[in-house]
Protein backbone atom coordinates (compact mmCIF):
# COMPACT_ATOMS: atom_id res chain seq x y z
CA UNK A 1 0.00 0.00 0.00
CA UNK A 2 1.14 3.63 -1.15
CA UNK A 3 1.71 6.01 1.61
CA UNK A 4 3.20 9.78 1.85
CA UNK A 5 2.83 11.48 5.32
CA UNK A 6 3.66 14.77 5.03
CA UNK A 7 4.34 16.88 8.14
CA UNK A 8 6.23 20.25 9.63
CA UNK A 9 3.47 22.57 8.69
CA UNK A 10 2.62 25.10 10.84
CA UNK A 11 1.36 28.89 11.78
CA UNK A 12 5.20 30.70 10.53
CA UNK A 13 5.59 34.77 10.36
CA UNK A 14 6.31 36.17 7.06
CA UNK A 15 9.88 35.99 6.47
CA UNK A 16 10.33 32.77 8.82
CA UNK A 17 11.41 29.27 7.95
CA UNK A 18 9.38 26.04 7.84
CA UNK A 19 11.09 22.50 6.87
CA UNK A 20 8.27 20.42 5.34
CA UNK A 21 8.82 16.52 5.44
CA UNK A 22 7.31 13.68 3.59
CA UNK A 23 7.72 9.73 4.74
CA UNK A 24 7.18 7.27 2.30
CA UNK A 25 6.21 3.83 1.89
CA UNK A 26 4.74 0.74 -0.48
CA UNK A 27 7.02 1.67 -3.31
CA UNK A 28 10.10 1.92 -4.39
CA UNK A 29 11.17 5.56 -3.54
CA UNK A 30 15.04 5.59 -4.73
CA UNK A 31 13.37 5.10 -8.45
CA UNK A 32 10.73 8.14 -8.30
CA UNK A 33 11.25 11.44 -9.70
CA UNK A 34 9.20 13.37 -6.86
CA UNK A 35 7.26 16.62 -5.75
CA UNK A 36 6.30 19.03 -4.12
CA UNK A 37 2.22 20.49 -4.83
CA UNK A 38 0.28 22.84 -3.30
CA UNK A 39 -2.88 24.22 -2.83
CA UNK A 40 -4.14 27.58 -2.16
CA UNK A 41 -7.45 29.22 -1.99
CA UNK A 42 -6.98 31.54 -4.93
CA UNK A 43 -4.87 29.50 -7.29
CA UNK A 44 -6.09 25.66 -6.33
CA UNK A 45 -3.59 23.05 -7.01
CA UNK A 46 -0.14 24.64 -8.23
CA UNK A 47 3.02 22.45 -8.88
CA UNK A 48 6.26 23.49 -6.31
CA UNK A 49 9.28 21.87 -6.94
CA UNK A 50 10.66 18.43 -8.57
CA UNK A 51 13.71 16.32 -8.00
CA UNK A 52 15.27 13.16 -9.78
CA UNK A 53 15.47 10.12 -8.27
CA UNK A 54 19.67 10.75 -6.96
CA UNK A 55 18.72 14.42 -6.13
CA UNK A 56 21.37 15.58 -8.80
CA UNK A 57 18.51 17.96 -10.58
CA UNK A 58 15.81 19.80 -8.88
CA UNK A 59 13.06 22.33 -10.10
CA UNK A 60 10.98 24.66 -9.02
CA UNK A 61 7.94 27.20 -9.89
CA UNK A 62 9.19 31.15 -10.13
CA UNK A 63 7.77 31.97 -7.00
CA UNK A 64 9.73 29.08 -5.10
CA UNK A 65 13.05 30.08 -6.74
CA UNK A 66 15.83 31.37 -4.30
CA UNK A 67 13.40 30.12 -1.78
CA UNK A 68 12.71 26.70 -1.77
CA UNK A 69 14.94 23.93 -1.85
CA UNK A 70 13.48 20.37 -2.33
CA UNK A 71 15.74 17.40 -1.15
CA UNK A 72 14.93 13.75 -0.84
CA UNK A 73 16.80 10.96 1.70
CA UNK A 74 16.77 8.11 -0.39
CA UNK A 75 18.31 5.55 2.80
CA UNK A 76 14.91 6.77 4.68
CA UNK A 77 12.50 6.84 1.88
CA UNK A 78 12.17 10.79 2.86
CA UNK A 79 11.16 13.99 0.75
CA UNK A 80 11.95 17.27 2.25
CA UNK A 81 11.02 21.11 1.28
CA UNK A 82 12.82 23.72 3.12
CA UNK A 83 11.10 27.11 2.65
CA UNK A 84 12.36 30.35 3.72
CA UNK A 85 11.97 33.78 3.35
CA UNK A 86 8.07 33.13 3.64
CA UNK A 87 4.72 35.22 2.52
CA UNK A 88 1.52 35.34 2.95
CA UNK A 89 0.92 33.94 -0.25
CA UNK A 90 3.05 30.96 0.42
CA UNK A 91 -0.16 29.91 3.03
CA UNK A 92 -0.99 26.81 1.34
CA UNK A 93 -1.73 22.78 2.18
CA UNK A 94 1.37 21.44 0.95
CA UNK A 95 1.86 17.79 -0.27
CA UNK A 96 4.67 15.25 -1.83
CA UNK A 97 3.37 13.56 -4.99
CA UNK A 98 4.42 10.57 -6.77
CA UNK A 99 3.44 13.02 -10.13
CA UNK A 100 4.11 16.66 -10.81
CA UNK A 101 0.13 17.22 -11.46
CA UNK A 102 -0.39 15.91 -7.59
CA UNK A 103 -2.88 13.59 -8.79
CA UNK A 104 -0.83 10.80 -6.53
CA UNK A 105 -0.47 12.28 -3.24
CA UNK A 106 -0.21 12.34 0.58
CA UNK A 107 -2.94 14.39 2.76
CA UNK A 108 -0.93 17.24 3.10
CA UNK A 109 0.54 19.59 5.67
CA UNK A 110 -1.11 23.10 6.56
CA UNK A 111 1.27 25.87 6.22
CA UNK A 112 0.03 29.69 7.21
CA UNK A 113 2.29 32.51 7.34
CA UNK A 114 1.04 35.46 8.91
CA UNK A 115 1.67 37.79 11.18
Amino acid sequence: QVQLVESGGGLVQPGGSLRLSCTTSGFTFRSRWMFWVRRTPVKGLEWVSSIDQDGTNTYYAEYAKGRFTISRDNAKNTLYLQMDGLKSEDTAVYYCAKDVKGNDRGRGTQVTVSS
